[in-house]
């Protein structure tokens, strides 16, 4: 009986899959070229390379370079600096997948893991730039101002969230050096682990792009008001979430803190395809999304602040 609720959905959504066939195929063909000419090609050479630095020991070179500066500022271990880089360059869903393989590889513990995860794991900065300033406003004085609001705010909740997973420590713990350099050598079985780690993580990331594709696409089709829908739907999958707030936002002051809430958000696609990743270590999802929730207030308020001073 605890799972009928839960049943009652997934009979509806069949029902309307088969009331709105059509609708079902135009989303899932939106997502999976979504998925085919962005995601895979932007994000699966970065899931192969952090794969090979964590199994060949390049992670420790990694960690001596910036391990170091990023500790002084965000309190994190040498490997939970690579954590960071990661979540904060390559895109979702790396900062979380980095973090959980440090987790399962004990580089890091899971409080660690958990403050890693509670502000590391965001937008790139080239979906950000491409896809935000230039395609969606076409306007390039927006660039810097909108990297720094994504990337000052998770940054600035940091400072709050480690209070709660330092439990009174200054910094988190080292792992031991044995450990962190426990392999340096490489190997093509190596890579081929690496490939096959890689092809797993990117075909459920883009099967979870599919599936909020279709019902963003089934919600366009349902007998709801405009204004409940425009609620209701950009929260579902950013991409699309993003041109749905900007055609029916005409006014800066709404659309663009909007946008900039929903992108440091990620939609709850990207939470999905945080859950994924996270399979194996124990984390939780719903941390994540109340953290995520925090930060895409703070970067809206900081959007809105940054329109009213600059005058626009």
């Amino acid at each position: 009986m605890k799972h009928f609720p839960a049943g009652i959905v997934v009979t509806a959504l069949f029902a309307a899959m088969l009331l709105f066939p059509k609708a079902v195929f135009n989303g899932a063909s939106e997502g999976l070229l979504l998925w085919f000419q962005i995601i895979f090609p932007t994000l699966f050479p970065f899931l192969v390379v952090t794969s090979l630095l964590m199994s060949t020991g390049g992670l420790r070179f990694v960690a001596g370079l910036f391990g170091k500066p990023l500790r002084h500022l965000l309190r994190v271990s040498h490997p939970g600096a690579f954590a960071v880089l990661a979540g904060f360059l390559c895109g979702y869903p790396m900062g979380a997948k980095v973090t959980a393989d440090l987790l399962k590889k004990d580089l890091i513990t899971r409080d660690e893991a958990e403050y890693l995860l509670s502000f590391c794991n965001n937008t790139s900065p080239i979906f950000i730039i491409n896809f935000i300033v230039w395609k969606t406003f076409g306007q390039e004085e927006l660039l810097f101002p909108t990297l720094g609001i994504l990337i000052l705010a998770p940054l600035l909740l940091s400072f709050l969230f480690r209070r709660f997973y330092l439990h009174g420590r200054r910094f988190f713990p080292e792992p031991d050096q044995e450990t962190l350099s426990a392999k340096s050598s490489f190997r093509f079985s190596d890579l081929d682990a690496c490939l096959m780690d890689s092809f797993e993580a990117i075909v459920k990331v883009g099967g979870y792009i599919i599936v909020f594709s279709v019902l963003l696409s089934l919600l366009n089709m349902l007998p709801i008001s405009r204004q409940l829908f425009l609620l209701a739907a950009p929260s579902l999958e950013i991409t699309n979430g993003i041109m749905l707030l900007k055609e029916n936002l005409p006014a800066p002051l709404i659309c663009y803190p909007a946008v900039i809430g929903l992108t440091s958000f990620g939609g709850f696609c990207s939470a999905a395809q945080t859950r994924c990743m996270l399979d194996g270590t124990g984390l939780k999802i719903l941390p994540y999304i109340i953290e995520k929730l925090a930060a895409a207030l703070a970067a809206s308020l900081l959007a809105v602040l940054c329109l009213l001073f600059s005058g626009t």
